[in-house]
């Protein structure tokens, strides 16, 4: 690697050297910085070719350098005469003018070590093209080794040639003398241009209409470069020292030999014999052998003989080779008239310009590149000519690389961006903007071709707004998305909402529902769809077009619309638009259809989301139930050996009435509550004296006061209990997720524990408290019933089996009354008891309102919310003019409700209404 640093290394230093040795203090160095060395020319190829810029404009051009150092082995006199026969030269080519001739920059500058002068660009000389690389760079340019020059090349360059020749002859009465492939050089557009004017000679009467000639003898003695190329000479110049126009002919003959014999010229020459020579050469020119035209195109063949003939008047002129059919090529033709533009009317340009585009597909890249190119981008200065040259510049861009578009195309078309007049540049452009978005680089997309976009969504013109919405789709996967985002969307909405033009509107939606692929899911919810709803109007092509962006956005399965917007933004939207009056029948089935895909999807997603949730709740529940004793153990208190007596071990040790009992009904698993033998016996004692109280007055309605722990003996037995409870063990949390009621009970209607209440009729109703886990899990058969977990009301029935004897006296209490009032063996008095009965088979409108009867094993295990939220145990808790004799206990809080139903008063029905409307 570093070996090859080193060989780069030294070559460029060698070059620096050679071009510093060249030109240093040469004038042209002032004005112009010198390139690398790329070719070589004129007489002798004694020109080395530099590529420059000029500093003040940085244009380019190519740098003629003749380096001294080549004729050092002369003798000074011989110097001189190489100096001032390059010199004159360059003069003579400096003043003449022609589209023609080699361009001059800068004159000729003369310092102690080289010539030099500036020309137009320049790619190499036609001797370089046919493989004479003499006094070139080493290595030889591979752009030169490789260069192959194609026939419409080859045809064009030759009239070019022709058409220099006639210029010289007939406007400046001017003959070359030694024109040869070293002094016909090709510009860097590829055209052919004459040089090395170092042995011309100009008329001797330039006012007559036949022109004169002196022509110089030959010296052999000369240096070389001070005597033109013999190869390319006509006979008599050497033979008669005799000249004219019909010398230059036969150079052209030569030379047009040498184009197709691989550079070779005719006959080869012996500089050192030059009369024997050509003596030799005109015996075989008067008979010439078809093989030495055998590989001239057959429709030139005669013409190039007519050329190299020996009698100078045969020859055919400049200006009638410049018509030969050899030059009508359709190729020749275009690049001829491109070279003649200037001289054309706009009328005549566009003509030119529109049959064009049939003409370019069959000219070489090379050619349309370097040649046609630079002709057509100059026009852009022409207004009125772009809308006729951009289609062309667009087409050679197609079959350019991404590079060469950006080195050579781009920078001209950057300022045609930007143009607004005429309007057809803008429609030209937005046919080709894949083309753009394609080869043009990120930051030139984004600050030239896509404000073009946006002006067009905003020009004043219909015609452009819908030919642009109507593109946008074609090269929307090319744009980035925050450009579309943030700039192209929002100028389509803008366009939809505030145009008059109905065409542009539905054009509008259309680009929208094409593009919405290219958005994401929650730009499209967020920024379209509440957009659709801005639309002021209800043509039925806006309508379908509304639909359109739905439907793509619904069934699109990258995009999509959520349930909840469905539900709430999108059919309410659809159902509004679809009974518009101007909709006809196929066009209303289509909002239907779609309608019914969004209902159908929505019930779909949430019954399986409802179903879900239930199974998780279902599966929580479960795991609630199938473990209350170890919540239980959880929640107690730490045990205190010997003063603690379990509830169980009092009451009978059971969770259950026994069968003893003659009930099955479950109950809670009572927590464990220790009781001292002064608490039993003030039990006992208040246990009795509520059963007197209730054998005196069995069923008019009474209230029984709470009572305090040390003053009224009256108190309710389950809110001792209660106070018992409170004071040894730890309330259970209620289960996440339940609510308290919307009507909680005052006074002394329900425990604080969930114990029994009395309400006058059945004094062991049994409530649970009202306020835990109320709709929030559906009761099912087991004990809980979905709801928080709660102290059941204990069955006091085993109380007479089980109590023991504590404190002084071993005879057990008598607990007959105990007996009486809370075994299940005496049945329950219910609220649908007291109550009038229904006939068989009747039912109420408003058993439908609430839930179904629970299992008749369970005790008020909970209260179900009915209607609107409203507890079902409504009646009783929250209802201010509760009256038993009206009121009909809810099937979800009566366990013992008669299934066939229950006849309902007038009054009942009224409360109804007045509660759930």
């Amino acid at each position: 690697m570093e070996s090859m640093l080193n060989k780069l290394k030294s070559t460029v230093t060698k070059v620096t050297a050679d071009v510093t040795s060249a030109v240093m203090g040469n004038p042209v160095t002032r004005e112009f910085e010198v390139g690398r060395h790329i070719a070589s020319g004129g007489p002798g190829l004694s020109w080395r070719i530099y590529n420059g810029t000029k500093k003040s404009t940085k244009q380019e051009v190519a740098v003629f350098v003749f380096d001294k150092k080549m004729i050092d082995k002369y003798q000074k006199f011989e110097k001189d005469q190489i100096i001032d026969s390059l010199k004159r030269g360059v003069q003579q080519l400096t003043r003449l003018r022609h589209p023609r001739l080699l361009t001059v920059q800068h004159p000729l500058e003369e310092s102690r070590d080289c010539l030099a002068f500036c020309t137009e660009p320049v790619f190499a000389s036609l001797s370089n093209v046919l493989g004479q690389w003499d006094n070139l760079p080493s290595p030889v340019p591979s752009d030169i080794k490789e260069y192959k020059l194609y026939d419409v090349e080859t045809k064009y360059g030759l009239l070019q040639i022709s058409e220099g020749l006639s210029f010289l002859h007939s406007g400046v009465k001017m003959v070359h003398g030694n024109l040869c492939p070293e002094n016909i050089i090709l510009n860097k557009s590829g055209a052919w241009k004459i040089m090395g004017f170092d042995f011309s000679i100009s008329s001797n009467n330039p006012s007559d209409a036949e022109p004169k000639y002196t022509c110089k003898e030959w010296q052999p003695n000369l240096p070389p470069l001070c005597l033109p190329n013999p190869e390319y000479l006509a006979p008599e110049y050497i033979l008669s020292v005799s000249c004219d126009a019909a010398s230059d002919m036969y150079s052209l003959g030569v030379v047009m030999h040498a184009v197709f014999n691989e550079g070779k010229p005719v006959f080869q020459v012996n500089k050192h014999d030059i009369f024997k020579s050509f003596s030799r050469q005109l015996d075989q020119l008067s008979s010439m052998s078809p093989a030495v035209l055998s590989k001239i195109p057959e429709e030139v063949r005669e013409h190039v003989k007519m050329l190299l003939s020996v009698t100078p008047n045969v020859r055919p002129d400049a200006d009638q080779m410049t018509k030969i059919p050899f030059f009508d090529d359709v190729g020749a033709v275009t690049l001829q008239y491109f070279d003649s533009l200037f001289q054309r009317d706009n009328l005549q340009k566009s003509q030119f310009y529109k049959g064009l585009p049939k003409v370019l597909p069959k000219l070489p890249k090379r050619v349309v590149v370097y040649r046609i190119l630079p002709a057509l981008t100059s026009e852009f200065v022409n207004p009125d000519m772009v809308p006729f040259v951009l289609p062309n510049v667009l087409l050679i861009a197609e079959e350019c690389t991404k590079e060469e578009y950006v080195r050579l195309i781009l920078p001209d078309l950057t300022p045609v961006f930007k143009q607004q007049e005429p309007i057809q540049i803008l429609l030209i452009f937005l046919q080709k903007m894949d083309l753009l978005l394609t080869k043009t680089p990120p930051d030139d997309i984004k600050n030239s071709v896509l404000p073009m976009v946006y002006r067009a969504l905003e020009a004043p013109s219909v015609q452009i707004q819908e030919l642009c919405l109507n593109i946008i789709p074609t090269f929307a996967n090319l744009i980035d998305y925050p450009s579309m985002k943030n700039s192209l969307i929002p100028r389509i909405k803008s366009a939809c909402l505030q145009t008059s033009s109905l065409a542009v509107r539905v054009n509008s939606l259309v680009c929208l529902g094409k593009i919405l692929e290219y958005l994401d899911k929650w730009y499209v919810i967020d920024e379209i769809l509440p957009f659709l709803q801005q639309i002021p109007s209800r043509e039925p092509a806006v309508l379908m077009g509304i639909l359109g962006i739905y439907k793509c956005t619904f069934s699109h399965k990258k995009l999509g619309i959520p349930k909840e917007h469905l539900a709430t933004k999108s059919l309410p939207h659809l159902v509004s638009l679809s009974i518009d009056n101007n909709l006809n029948l196929n066009q209303f089935n289509s909002f239907m259809m779609v309608i019914r895909d969004m209902l159908s999807r929505m019930e779909t997603e949430h019954k399986t989301k409802l179903e879900q949730l239930h199974i998780m709740q279902e599966q929580q529940r479960s795991m609630n139930i199938s473990n209350p004793l170890s919540q239980a153990e959880e929640n107690k208190s730490p045990p205190n050996s010997g003063n603690q007596v379990i509830i169980d071990d009092i009451f009978g040790g059971t969770g259950v009435h026994g069968k003893e009992n003659g009930s099955a009904a479950p109950v809670s698993q009572p927590n464990r509550v220790s009781l001292t033998l002064e608490e039993k016996q003030r039990l006992a004692k208040e246990q009795e004296q509520a059963a007197k109280l209730r054998n005196q007055q069995p069923l008019a309605p009474q209230t029984i006061k709470p009572a305090t722990a040390t003053k009224d003996l009256t108190s309710s037995l389950l809110s001792n209990m209660t106070s018992l409870s409170m004071a040894n063990t730890a309330r259970p949390a209620p289960v996440q997720g339940s609510t308290m009621s919307a009507f909680p009970s005052s006074g002394p209607m329900v425990g604080s524990m969930g114990t029994s209440v009395s309400n006058g009729f059945n004094p062991a109703m049994g409530f649970q408290t009202g306020g835990m886990g109320m709709g929030m899990r559906p009761a099912g058969p087991s004990l809980y019933g979905g709801m928080a977990t709660t102290t059941s009301t204990p069955n006091f029935g085993s109380l007479t089996q089980n109590q023991g004897t504590t404190g002084q006296t071993n005879k057990p209490p008598d607990m007959s009354a105990l007996d009486s009032l809370f075994t299940s063996n005496k049945s329950k008095v219910t609220l649908n008891q007291i109550g009038p009965k229904a006939p068989p088979g009747t039912s109420s409108p408003w058993l439908g309102q609430f839930n179904s009867p629970q299992n008749p094993q369970t005790q008020m295990q909970g209260v179900s919310v009915g209607m609107g939220g409203v507890p079902g145990g409504f009646g009783m808790q929250a209802n201010p003019f509760f009256s038993p004799q009206n009121f009909a206990q809810p099937a979800a809080a009566a366990p013992s409700m008669n299934p066939s139903g229950i006849k309902h008063s007038a009054s009942v029905n009224n409360d109804l209404k007045d509660l759930f409307g």
